[in-house]
C-alpha cells in the first residue's frame, strides 16, 4: 500500500493568487485598536463573518510599524481568507492595508471612521459584509495535492514528553511532506538556545546557516541580554516546562528542535509574518516563543495549517488558522481530552511508533484540510497577538 503522504488529497478553496486555503472566512479587520468596536458589531450584524480584534495600530513607526502592516496586509492575505472588510479611524492607513490584501485578486473593501462615525461605518461595512459573505458561500472546493498546503509548527506547554513524543511526531510529518513540495516553517528564536550550533548545522547551506545565527545572536544580544533581570526564570523555560520535567532551556531546546525531523534542511530565514519566497520547503521564521504571538505571525505569512505539539496540555488556537494539538502525554490525554487532536502517547508506552505517529497527524491534517473542526476552533479559542518591537511614539 503507498504511503498515506505519497497521493493525499483534499478539498479545498482555490484563490486568485493559486493559493488553496482550507477555510473560507469572511474577516472584518480593524486597522487599529480604535476600530475593534466597530469591526465587532458588523460582525455581530452579518453572521457568517469574523471579527479579528487587536491592541495596537496608533503611532507605530520605523520597523515595528511595517511589521505592523506585514501582520493586519499578511492576515488578510492568507488563503484561509475569502473576503475582508477592514476599518479604521482613518482612510490612509486603512487603504494601504486594503491596497496590500488587493494583491491576492481576492474581495477587500475599506472603511474610515473619521468624519462619519461609528453608525454610519457600521452600516456601509455591514453591507459590504453581507455581499462578501454571500458570495463566500457559493464559492465551490476543488480537489488539491496534499502538497500545495503549507504547513506551520509550534510548540507549547512543553514537558518531557513532548521532546520524546509530540515535537517527533511533527518532524516526521515535515520529513514525509516537505519532499513532496509542502511547505514548512518552524521559530522559536529564543526557545533553541543551548541547540544553537545543532539548529545552525540543519541550514541547507552554510550562508544559510550564518544568516540563522546571525538572527538568533542579534535576539540574545539586543533584547535578551539588555533587558533579562539574572537569569529567564519564569519565562524560558516557563513554571509549566519545570513542572513537567524540563529544568533547562537547554532541555528545552532539544526537543523542540525534533519538530524538524531527521532528513530536513531548512533553506532560509523569515523575518516576523514574512512569506516565503523560495519554493516549497523548511523555513525558519524569527519568532517570539509566545504561542499566540508566533502562530499570529505564521499565518500573516501564509500558513494555512498549523501543527502544535504540547505536553502540559496548551489550548491556544487561532482566527483564520486551524490548530491541531499533538501530545504524547498520558495525563494530558486523560485530563483535557477536549483540546487534543492527536493522541500519541503510545509512544511513550511503546504502543506505537514515530513514524506510526507521523502518518496519523498527516491523516488529522488532511481531515483538518477537507472540514474537520480542530479542538481549538470547536472550543472557540481565536487567539490573535501582534509582535511589538517596541513603543511607540
Amino acid at each position: 500500500m503507498a504511503p498515506i503522504h505519497a497521493n493525499g488529497k483534499f478539498f479545498g478553496w482555490r484563490r486568485k493568487n493559486d493559493r488553496v486555503g482550507v477555510r473560507n472566512h469572511v474577516v472584518i479587520l480593524p486597522l487599529d485598536d480604535l476600530s475593534n468596536a466597530a469591526c465587532e458589531a458588523v460582525a455581530n450584524n452579518i453572521k457568517g463573518t469574523i471579527a479579528i480584534p487587536h491592541a495596537y495600530g496608533r503611532l507605530q513607526f520605523g520597523e515595528d510599524l511595517e511589521l505592523f502592516f506585514r501582520t493586519l496586509i499578511g492576515t488578510g492575505a492568507n488563503p484561509n481568507v475569502a473576503a475582508v472588510v477592514v476599518i479604521g479611524i482613518e482612510d490612509g492607513w486603512t487603504k494601504r492595508v486594503v491596497d496590500g490584501i488587493a494583491k491576492t485578486g481576492k474581495p477587500v473593501a475599506g472603511f474610515g471612521i473619521e468624519g462619519t462615525g461609528d453608525i454610519m461605518t457600521i452600516a456601509k461595512a455591514s453591507r459590504t459584509a453581507m455581499e462578501f459573505v454571500q458570495w463566500a458561500s457559493e464559492i465551490p472546493r476543488e480537489e488539491c495535492d496534499l502538497s500545495e498546503l503549507w504547513v506551520s509548527a509550534k510548540c507549547g506547554e512543553s514537558d518531557t514528553t513532548t521532546g520524546l513524543a509530540s515535537c517527533p511526531t511533527v518532524g516526521n510529518m515535515y520529513d514525509k511532506l516537505i519532499p513532496n513540495g509542502v511547505y514548512g516553517v518552524f521559530g522559536e528564536t529564543t526557545e533553541i538556545t543551548g541547540a544553537e550550533h545543532l539548529c545552525k548545522a540543519r541550514a541547507a547551506t552554510s550562508e544559510i546557516g550564518e544568516k540563522w545565527y546571525r538572527v538568533w545572536k542579534a535576539y540574545q544580544d539586543e533584547v535578551i541580554e539588555p533587558n533579562k533581570t539574572n537569569d529567564l526564570s519564569e519565562s524560558q523555560p516557563t513554571k509549566g516546562n519545570i513542572a513537567g520535567g524540563l529544568t533547562t532551556i537547554e532541555e528545552k531546546a532539544l526537543g523542540n528542535l525534533e519538530k524538524i525531523g531527521r532528513e530536513c534542511r531548512y533553506i532560509d530565514v523569515l523575518a516576523p509574518a514574512e512569506a516565503p519566497a523560495k519554493g516549497p520547503g523548511l523555513y525558519f521564521m524569527d519568532t517570539s516563543s509566545a504561542a499566540a504571538e508566533c502562530v499570529t505571525l505564521m499565518a500573516a505569512a501564509g500558513y494555512a495549517v498549523h501543527c502544535f505539539p504540547t505536553g502540559q496540555g496548551n489550548i491556544i488556537g487561532n482566527p483564520i488558522l486551524p490548530v491541531i494539538k499533538i501530545t504524547g502525554n498520558p495525563k494530558t490525554v486523560r485530563t483535557m481530552p477536549e483540546h487534543i487532536d492527536v493522541d500519541v502517547s503510545g509512544i511513550i508506552r511503546r504502543e506505537i511508533t514515530v513514524p506510526e505517529a507521523g502518518d496519523r497527524l498527516i491523516e488529522m491534517i488532511r481531515r483538518t484540510a477537507n472540514g474537520r473542526l480542530t479542538a481549538a476552533e470547536a472550543l472557540g479559542h481565536r487567539e490573535y497577538v501582534l509582535t511589538k518591537l517596541y513603543r511607540s511614539a
